[in-house]
């Protein structure tokens, strides 16, 4: 039978060299990062390579940054999966212009620039800002709980890790003892080893032992640092200084991968984690981004406004009103916001249920400050209800957007000012693909 099929022949060679750049449609997404970082200053990555030529040639830091934000940008953090796409994908080809540093190469490169790459930000916002985004009249801030690349399961008490160390210091002492013992056997036990080496046992042990000590040594730093706090906030309000109880309680815990994490409640139970802070405009730009370890907002609104005006006044654009929860609202923030008087700010004195009722949560608003009163009277008034409704459009779609769309997993990098920095990178993605897709509708306009 005469079956009407197009050609198809594997095998079939190229009569001229095949052009990869054929294979990428000019409105890729990869097309569009390659144009935004050769628009970008990358002078802070090139100069931290040396500028003599000698050495081994390394690859270009615009090649790198390209790979990284288009990986971010499809949810693709793991150096490993990178490499293998820059071999699989023919976006990560093409982008990569022919070359395929491995795993280790990608891992490096995020490790040892992740301050340099946290700087592009600001970059992304003018680029954004230029294109017609960054509307800041109102501008809103939320919090989110991210998973850290560690195990709930690897919390233990300072009373755990008291015990171990006991423990642990009772084994080393009976295989330092059996090892003395056995010294004379040295040669049937090393073979052809040196013979100076620690037993397998002994090394576990001594290993063991160190990252005990090191977790007790971050609580009781911890604890300290907590009870200095205390008694600064007791100066601040005048009320009388006791002297500061910097003992570790036996309960308190501390996770033994990464020590900075905290266990953190979210509405699908508890994870080992961070806060992961941003504040976005009406057009879901994130305008700026921090993470923090409490579990709670109520010490990051300051920070976090004070870091969004900032970059705002780089770009030379100025928020008008800013909206968060009743997780932001304290007598300090709240005193705080009086003082902007550039700002109108619309703080919820009531969880998202309660405030659908006028009269619900009316007992704990009594006993509340006139200030917590004042804004409570606001936020009755059906102008202020309506402005405030717009933060579950600002903010909370942005959270939604790079977890489900972007594939934000939790973090890779583990201490909080790594996973700072790789935060920062996951919001220069989503501003970059808010900026592309931005493009894509003015087209069709």
């Amino acid at each position: 039978m005469n079956y009407n099929f197009r050609s198809y022949n594997p095998e079939q060679p190229y009569l001229l060299p095949p052009s990869l750049d054929d294979w990428l449609p000019q409105d890729h997404l990869a097309r569009f990062i390659s144009e935004t970082v050769d628009q970008m200053d990358l002078s802070a990555l090139i100069t931290a390579y040396r500028a003599n030529g000698q050495g081994s040639a390394a690859y270009h830091p615009a090649m790198m940054v390209k790979i990284l934000l288009y990986a971010y940008c499809m949810g693709i953090p793991s150096s490993r999966k990178i490499a293998k796409a820059l071999v699989d994908d023919v976006a990560f080809r093409w982008l990569a212009a022919g070359n395929f540093p491995d795993f280790r190469t990608i891992s490096e490169f995020r490790k040892r620039h992740l301050r340099a790459l946290q700087d592009l930000f600001p970059q992304i916002l003018l680029l954004c800002k230029a294109s017609g985004l960054v509307k800041a009249g109102i501008i809103a801030l939320d919090g989110t709980k991210v998973k850290a690349n560690a195990s709930l399961s690897r919390n233990k008490t300072y009373e755990q890790l008291s015990k171990q160390e006991k423990r642990l210091k009772e084994k080393l002492e009976a295989l330092l003892e059996q090892a003395e013992k056995t010294d004379q056997e040295e040669d049937r036990l090393y073979g052809s080893k040196r013979g100076d080496e620690l037993p397998e046992d002994l090394s576990t042990a001594e290993k063991r032992l160190a990252k005990i000590k090191e977790a007790k040594k971050y609580l009781e730093a911890r604890k300290k640092a907590e009870a200095k706090k205390s008694k600064e906030s007791h100066k601040k309000h005048g009320r009388k200084s006791q002297k500061p109880d910097d003992t570790v309680k036996p309960e308190t815990k501390v996770n033994m991968t990464d020590s900075e994490s905290r266990i953190q409640k979210t509405s699908k139970g508890y994870i080992q984690g961070y806060n992961a802070q941003a504040v976005a405009t009406e057009d879901q730009i994130v305008i700026a981004c921090d993470v923090v370890n409490e579990a709670n907002d109520i010490h990051q609104l300051k920070p976090m406004l004070e870091q969004a005006q900032q970059n705002l006044s780089e770009i030379d654009v100025y928020a008008k009103t800013v909206l968060a929860d009743a997780g932001y609202c304290s007598d300090d923030n709240l005193e705080y916001l009086e003082s902007k008087d550039e700002i109108n700010a619309l703080v919820s004195t009531r969880k998202e249920q309660e405030m659908r009722k006028a009269e619900s949560g009316s007992k704990n608003i009594r006993h509340r400050s006139d200030r917590y009163k004042a804004m409570d009277r606001n936020l009755q008034n059906p102008v202020s209800r309506y402005i405030y409704g717009f933060r579950k459009r600002i903010i909370e779609p942005v959270f939604g957007q790079m977890k489900h769309c972007q594939g934000f997993p939790g973090f890779l990098l583990r201490g909080l000012e790594k996973v700072k920095n790789e935060f920062t990178l996951w919001c220069s993605a989503h501003n970059i693909l808010k900026l592309y897709r931005y493009g894509d509708r003015k087209t069709a306009i």
